[in-house]
């Protein structure tokens, strides 16, 4: 077989049945990849080459071996939109096509190595090739949620300085009202089967474009892509990473984690704006060579993700927590799982009670994993581990895990602390470079030799770890992370809110949702109180992202306060929590 021009790189090992047809296979907590963890851990070596980038590397040397008969025929990608439109790409195909996008943005948009390009579309194929466009040229792909509003958008094209978007007809409007407001874009492209004035229809510019084109020969740590992410205290950060820190460093994920093999289906349902879309929608899949499935979903649908689960030969299935909590509350005896043999579930802490239903169910368990926009795979179950419910399983070979204290120091099992990742005096090449523009806010994660997490856990006996809880306040709810700033910020605009604190609150389908406190300005306290509730929800939803809308409210005669006048959301969170 043919190897990777990496292969070095990418350690990738010998595909045992690598020609298995997709139906035949056992359901088996087996590896393909590896014997088990101690020597997986043991073992694993990754070299970083100077020069390196995903899409010529990796994707072209998956094509060279398609061509050559020596992969299983499944495709590199295969999108559904649930009504019967289909698309199939070999890695060929991919090539082709990518390399026609990579053109439309080094010539028709003049766009050079380095330039920031923000791409907010929703799981159609264009989101894809525009991945693999911006390695080719070397470009910075910044991703976007759909569900961004005005304000959100304008704030992330000034803070990038971004040179190009790419968006759809919904979006649209909203970014030719704030255009003018960013200085640095010069080049809006749509995709659309209309015409619009001002901007580009990447479409019909794809038609016309050559599918020659020469990949830019980046350096390993090169900028790559850049994720904003919430932050419990000012606006979102932009989180760096490198060629080699995802390009080379989700293999981890990939090899390890998500046993990935050229037979495989990968199917992962996150939003196309997150970092779990690089993860598990782009690079772990195509480093192993196995197909990427995608759904087009504008909603989750918990009949639709069952049908597909049933209808698609899908192997490998990574979800959200909140998504198997939802899956498991259906009747699923008129299923049929026969392709699928392994998930996976990341983004917050997996219930036991929904993992026992979904093995019920299925005959699988679900291997929980654990990381951040800012790294590669942190801790995760394996396949061949015993899984012990509710901890996130032991530390990945991309790192060198442990639980520190205030002045880092290495604590004992049983004791809580800080999740912390060695960086010294080696730093582990599937960690973020830095947060864009802000020195200090990067300074703060380091302390003595770790990059401390902002998640507190501890280790039990055995090295399995065990989440805790955010140290940062930050709110998970539906895979989503929401930051209490953002939703302060716009519950303090509205006309009624002196003030408002924002915590995270149990829910029992989504595991926790947004809860505000709100101290009412004097006018409104004899106001009918569930009117002016849905008002500031309302309010809420249109002035930043509708997920982030606080699902519950109460009003409240004063929040409680520190000495030097900070909020103590750690109390009001408490309080919601203790019941639990």
């Amino acid at each position: 077989m043919k190897t990777l021009r990496h292969a070095k790189c990418l350690q990738r090992l010998p595909i045992s049945g690598s020609v298995r047809a997709l139906h035949k296979e056992n359901r088996t907590a087996t590896p393909h990849n590896f014997s088990n963890y101690e020597s997986m851990k043991q073992d694993f070596k990754l070299e970083i080459p100077e020069y390196f980038n995903f899409a010529n590397d990796v994707l072209d040397q998956w094509t060279d071996i398609e061509k050559a008969g020596k992969k299983p025929s499944n495709p590199a990608f295969w999108w559904i939109n649930g009504k019967g439109k289909e698309v199939k790409w070999s890695f060929e195909e991919l090539g082709s096509l990518s390399r026609k996008l990579a053109n439309v943005l080094s010539e028709a948009c003049s766009l050079q190595r380095g330039d920031r390009v923000i791409l907010i579309l929703p799981r159609v194929p264009e989101w894809w090739l525009t991945n693999v466009a911006c390695l080719r040229t070397g470009t910075v792909l910044i991703p976007g949620t759909t569900q961004l509003t005005q304000k959100d958008i304008l704030y992330r094209l000034q803070s990038s300085k971004a040179k190009c978007i790419i968006t759809n007809d919904i979006l649209a409007p909203a970014i030719d009202a704030i255009a003018s407001k960013c200085e640095n874009l010069h080049s809006k492209l749509i995709v659309s089967q209309n015409s619009r004035e001002g901007w580009g229809n990447l479409k019909e510019m794809m038609k016309h474009a050559s599918d020659s084109h020469i990949c830019v020969k980046t350096k390993h740590n090169e900028m790559m892509a850049i994720f904003f992410t919430s932050g419990t205290s000012g606006s979102p950060k932009m989180t760096g990473h490198t060629h080699s820190s995802f390009g080379l460093g989700l293999s981890v994920n990939g090899r390890f984690w998500l046993d990935l093999t050229p037979s495989d289906v990968m199917w992962n349902t996150s939003d196309t704006g997150w970092a779990k879309s690089a993860w598990s929608s782009v690079f772990s899949p195509w480093i192993q060579g196995a197909c990427v499935f995608a759904h087009y979903l504008p909603r989750f649908e918990p009949t639709s993700i069952l049908q597909t689960l049933s209808k698609y030969p899908i192997t490998v299935f990574c979800s959200a927590p909140t998504a198997y909590r939802m899956l498991v509350q259906n009747d699923m005896t008129s299923y049929k799982f026969e392709s699928l043999k392994h998930c996976v579930s990341a983004g917050e802490p997996i219930t036991t009670d929904v993992t026992e239903q979904w093995r019920n169910k299925t005959g699988l368990d679900i291997y929980e994993g654990y990381g951040q926009t800012e790294t590669v795979l942190i801790c995760g179950n394996f396949k061949g581990m015993k899984i012990k419910p509710g901890s996130m399983g032991k530390p990945s070979p991309a790192f060198d895990v442990k639980i520190v204290d205030g002045n880092g120091n290495v604590l004992p099992p049983g004791q809580e602390g800080d999740i912390g990742i060695q960086v010294l005096p080696n730093r582990p090449f599937g960690l973020f470079t830095h947060y864009v523009d802000n020195p200090s806010k990067t300074a703060s994660t380091l302390r003595g030799n770790f990059y401390i997490t902002g998640d507190k856990g501890y280790m039990d006996e055995d090295g399995y770890f065990w989440f805790v809880a955010r140290s940062d306040d930050i709110i998970l709810s539906s895979g989503y992370r929401i930051g209490p700033f953002e939703v302060e910020s716009a519950l303090n605009e509205h006309p009624s809110v002196a003030e408002s604190a924002v915590v995270s609150s149990p829910d029992p389908i989504r595991g926790e949702v947004v809860k505000a406190f709100i101290v009412l300005n004097p006018d409104y306290k004899l106001h009918d109180q569930e009117q002016l509730i849905k008002e500031i929800q309302e309010h809420v939803k249109k002035t930043t992202a509708p997920y982030k809308y606080p699902r519950k409210v109460e009003f409240i005669q004063e929040l409680p306060k520190t000495i030097s006048g900070k909020t103590k959301r750690n109390e009001l969170r408490k309080k919601e929590w203790k019941t639990i």
